[in-house]
């Protein structure tokens, strides 16, 4: 799971494995494999960079002692 921000603020976690696609138009879009959209603050970078992460602690679970979210 990453975490992004909603414009209104809120905090959301959302499953990486499903998405799709990440765009800046010229905010950032997030399209999820089911068609679904979520605008999110991020920049494209950030999310992208996010994901990354994200799938390099599930290449090595034994390194990492804590789930890592990124700060927002």
């Amino acid at each position: 799971m990453i975490k992004v921000t909603r414009f209104n603020n809120s905090v959301l976690l959302i499953n990486a494995e499903n998405i799709q696609s990440v765009e800046a138009n010229p905010d950032t879009v997030i399209t999820f494999i089911n068609r679904d959209r979520l605008l999110v603050k991020e920049a494209v970078e950030e999310v992208t960079q996010r994901i990354v992460q994200y799938r390099r602690v599930l290449q090595a679970p034994g390194e990492c002692a804590e789930p890592v979210f990124a700060a927002a």
